[in-house]
C-alpha cells in the first residue's frame, strides 16, 4: 500500500469519527468522563485487595530462601505498609479530581485565564503550569511521607531534605523547558494544520522519543547523578570477557551514585548503535558478587541481542500514531470542552478530556505491551542461561529480592494488569528450564 493511500485511508476514517463525536452530546461526555474514573478507581483497588489476599500465600519452595522468618515479617509489613499508603494517596487524589470536575472546576480556570490572556498557546501553557504545579503541591505531603516516613523506616532512604527540594526544582525546570517547549510546538503545529496535525505531530514526538532514548543518559541523568565510568579490576575484566564471547560490542561501562537516594539496587541498558551503554547502580556492586553482575548484564545483552529495544520502538509507533490521529479528531470537538465546564473547543481542555477518555484505549495498549515486555524478559533470561549464567543470575534475582523487600507472591490478575517483568519465581522456573533443556542439548 502507497503512502498516500494509507494517509487517505485515516483521513477518511477521521471524517467519520468525527461526525460521530460531534454527534455525542457535552451531557453524554459529561457521565462518560465521570464513569471512566470511577472505573478506573474501583479496578485499582479491587486489584490491591486481591494482591493483599495473595501476598499470604505459603511462599513455593523454590523461593523459601529469600527470607528467613524475621526478614519475611518485614517483607510482608513494608508491603502492606505501602498497599495502605497507595489506597489513601489513590482515594485523596480521586475525590479531589471528582470535586474540581463535577462542578466545572476546569471550565471555571479556562474563563478566569481566557479574561486576561488573549493569546492561545500562552492561555494553554498557563492552563497545564497551574495544574501541574497545583498537582504537586497536593502530592508533595505524600511524596515527603513516602520518603521520609516509610522508606526510611525500612532502611531504604538516603534522601535528604535539602536534596529532595533541589530534585523538585530540578524537575520543575525540565518541565518547564522540556514540556513547556513541547507543548507549544504541537500547539503550533495543530493552528498551523488541523487536517494534518496528528500525522505531523506524531513524527515529531516520534523523533524526539528516539533522541532522549539515545541521549537521556548523557542530558538528564547527570542532572540529577554522577555517572563515572567503571573502573579497571576483576569486574570489569569480567563483563568485557563475556562481552566479548558473545560478539556485544561495548565500551560504555557506568556505575551511578544511586546510594545518595536509596539502598536498593538495579542495573540498565540504555540507548542503541554508538550510543549504547550499560548503568550500574552503586548499591549493586555492594550487593552482588562479580560473577552475579556479569549475569545481570547478559540479561541485558540478552534484550540486545533479541533487537527488544528496536521491536518495542516498531510496535509503539503505531500505537502513538492511533493516539494522535484521534486526538487530532477530538480537538475539534465542542462537546468534549463543553463536558469539562468549557463554552467552545480549546487545545487544553480538549486534550484533558482526551486523556481521560483515551485511557481505556490506554490500558488495552499497555495490557498488550507488558505481556510482550514480560516475554521478552524470559528471553533475555533465557539468552543468560544458555550462556552458562542460569544459576548465578538466579542467585543474583534473589539477593536483589530480598535487599529491596520485593512481594514474592503477587496476585496474577495484578501481575497482568501492571507487571512488565515476569515474577522472580515465574524468572526462575524458565531459567531453570533453559539449562535443563541446555544441558540435554
Amino acid at each position: 500500500m502507497k503512502i498516500v493511500d494509507f494517509i487517505c485511508i485515516f483521513v477518511g476514517l477521521k471524517n467519520s469519527t468525527r461526525s460521530f463525536i460531534i454527534s455525542m452530546s457535552a451531557h453524554f461526555i459529561y457521565f462518560v468522563v465521570i464513569f471512566i474514573l470511577v472505573a478506573d478507581f474501583g479496578l485499582e483497588r479491587s486489584l490491591a485487595y486481591l494482591n493483599i489476599k495473595h501476598s499470604k500465600l505459603k511462599l513455593p519452595d523454590i523461593l523459601s530462601d529469600i527470607y528467613d522468618a524475621e526478614n519475611y515479617a518485614r517483607q510482608q509489613n513494608y508491603f502492606r505498609t505501602n498497599t495502605r499508603f497507595g489506597f489513601v494517596t489513590a482515594t485523596f487524589g480521586f475525590i479531589v479530581i471528582l470535586l474540581i470536575y463535577i462542578p466545572g472546576g476546569f471550565g471555571w480556570l479556562d474563563s478566569e485565564l481566557t479574561t486576561f490572556i488573549e493569546a492561545d498557546i500562552l492561555r494553554s501553557l498557563a492552563f497545564f503550569a497551574i495544574l501541574f504545579i497545583a498537582n504537586d503541591l497536593i502530592n508533595i505531603p505524600f511524596e515527603w511521607y513516602d520518603t521520609f516516613v516509610i522508606e526510611e523506616r525500612f532502611g531504604f532512604n538516603k534522601v535528604t531534605p535539602g536534596l529532595f527540594v533541589l530534585d523538585k526544582l530540578k524537575s520543575y525546570l525540565l518541565a518547564a523547558i522540556i514540556g513547556g517547549g513541547l507543548l507549544v510546538l504541537v500547539i503550533w503545529i495543530y493552528n498551523l494544520t488541523p487536517q494534518f496535525f496528528w500525522l505531523i505531530a506524531w513524527a515529531v514526538m516520534t523523533i524526539f522519543g528516539l533522541f532522549m532514548s539515545m541521549f537521556y543518559s548523557e542530558i538528564i541523568v547527570p542532572l540529577f547523578n554522577k555517572q563515572t565510568p567503571l573502573p579497571e579490576g576483576e569486574l570489569r575484566d569480567k563483563i568485557e570477557t563475556f562481552a566479548g564471547s558473545v560478539h556485544f560490542k561495548l565500551t560504555n561501562i557506568y556505575v551511578i551514585d544511586w546510594s545518595k537516594r536509596s539502598t536498593k539496587a538495579n542495573a540498565y541498558f540504555t540507548g542503541f548503535g554508538p550510543k549504547k551503554r550499560i548503568v550500574l547502580y552503586d548499591t549493586l556492586l555492594d550487593k552482588l558478587t562479580a560473577d552475579e553482575i556479569v549475569a545481570v548484564l547478559a540479561h541485558e545483552v540478552g534484550h540486545y541481542k533479541h533487537k527488544h529495544t528496536i521491536k518495542n520502538i516498531l510496535i509503539s509507533l503505531p500505537s502513538s500514531l492511533l493516539l494522535f490521529f484521534l486526538l487530532g479528531i477530538m480537538l475539534s470537538s465542542d462537546a468534549l470542552a463543553q463536558a469539562f465546564g468549557g463554552v467552545s473547543a480549546n487545545f487544553h481542555l480538549n486534550i484533558l478530556a482526551f486523556g481521560i477518555i483515551y485511557s481505556p484505549v490506554s490500558l488495552a495498549l499497555g495490557l498488550i505491551s507488558n505481556h510482550l515486555s514480560r516475554r521478552y524478559e524470559y528471553q533475555a533470561d533465557s539468552f543468560t542461561a544458555t550462556h552458562g549464567l542460569g544459576d548465578v543470575l538466579i542467585s543474583g534475582l534473589k539477593k536483589l529480592s530480598s535487599s529491596s523487600l520485593s512481594n514474592l507472591t503477587p496476585h496474577p490478575l495484578y501481575v497482568f494488569f501492571h507487571y512488565s517483568h515476569p515474577t522472580i519465581y515465574q524468572r526462575i522456573l524458565n531459567i531453570k528450564s533453559s539449562i535443563k533443556h541446555e544441558v540435554t542439548e
